[in-house]
């Protein structure tokens, strides 16, 4: 054999002069089927050649892979990020192994890394959509594959999902700004397109603000890397509300660095010139100045839960799909005082 070959169950078999047979027994965990010579025999063979069997081909043949596939939207975000530490603390309690699929936001790569999960024969998905399209639905609806959603739902697609309770967040998030005595408030999201994250959390926004006639509720869509479109859009929320108390909710914590950022090449601070509160805990929150109040998400909990309830679903859990939600935490810092 070349050293440069991976050793097989044929040249163990031959370096312990016995059949693969036996060798199958030994690795299937049939020992007792084995007398004490032939297992020491297998066992040098093994060391000697360094043998590592290949789990994937073990699987396949009894129809298991022990895999999970994860499609995640962006993998940059620290919400995805810290979603994925406890899928991955869940797979490794559970026995599987996950495969990490990054979409960068890109729906044809959604699409693209459907396709590539399934000829790995993967035994659930983990999905955090970025909205597909009917072509994907229908892939996905064909496959029969055990899934669970984390965050954002599929429109006309029913799934489990896991994630943020957004109505109770929001409503949180907002009612804290007006006992703050904030008298204009601007909710800033991405393009809210199918997403349904961001749709909840502006519907509960205005709705909780309809209760309070005298404040002023203002909402705006933003692309994310559009410097001079979000200075423009915060600047003129400040000149129209000249001499009011005002806030900014950022509806994720990528778009609060960037509204962060804008803050600062305009001229304005939080906390003193602007109130500022965003989804999402970030690491840098508590160290920005005065500190940014944040809407913190159990990130982790939503990760592991997620796992949880696919692994449910390939042992057979036969029920009506269910939507799991967490309850955010208000962490309130200089940036929403009075």
């Amino acid at each position: 054999m070349s050293k440069s070959t991976r050793p097989t169950i044929s040249d163990v078999a031959k370096a312990a002069k016995t059949g693969k047979t036996s060798i199958s027994r030994y690795l299937n965990g049939e020992k007792n089927l084995l007398s004490d010579a032939l297992l020491a025999r297998i066992e040098q063979a093994i060391a000697d050649l360094n043998y590592r069997p290949s789990l994937m081909a073990r699987g396949l043949k009894r129809g298991r892979t022990r895999l999970i596939g994860l499609i995640i939207a962006d993998i940059t975000n620290p919400y995805s990020v810290n979603v994925l530490s406890g899928i991955e603390a869940a797979c490794r309690e559970k026995g599987f192994t996950p495969l990490v699929c990054n979409t960068n936001n890109e729906v044809d790569q959604e699409l693209h890394y459907l396709d590539l999960l399934r000829s790995y024969q993967v035994e659930g998905i983990v999905v955090n959509a970025v909205g597909m399209r009917e072509e994907g639905l229908n892939r996905l609806q064909q496959s029969s594959l055990p899934m669970v959603l984390i965050d954002r739902k599929i429109p006309e697609f029913a799934c489990d999902v896991v994630g943020l309770d957004n109505t109770q967040a929001a409503t949180t998030a907002t009612e804290h700004l007006i006992e703050q005595g904030f008298e204009a408030i601007l909710f800033l999201s991405e393009p809210l397109g199918t997403v349904n994250t961001r749709r909840d959390r502006l519907s509960a926004f205005r709705a909780t603000l309809a209760r309070y006639p005298g404040v002023i509720a203002e909402n705006a869509e933003i692309t994310l890397h559009e410097a001079e479109q979000i200075d423009n859009t915060l600047r003129q929320f400040h000149t129209r509300h000249r001499g009011m108390r005002k806030a900014i909710i950022s509806a994720n914590g990528a778009l609060t660095l960037q509204v962060a950022r804008s803050l600062k090449r305009i001229g304005l601070h939080w906390g003193s010139d602007i109130g500022l509160l965003g989804f999402d805990e970030l690491e840098w929150a508590e160290l920005a100045g005065v500190g940014i109040t944040t809407l913190k998400q159990p990130t982790w909990q939503i990760g592991y839960a997620a796992v949880e309830q696919v692994v449910r679903r390939i042992e057979g859990l036969d029920e009506t799909v269910r939507e799991q939600v967490f309850s955010g935490e208000l962490i309130v810092r200089g940036s929403t005082s009075r």
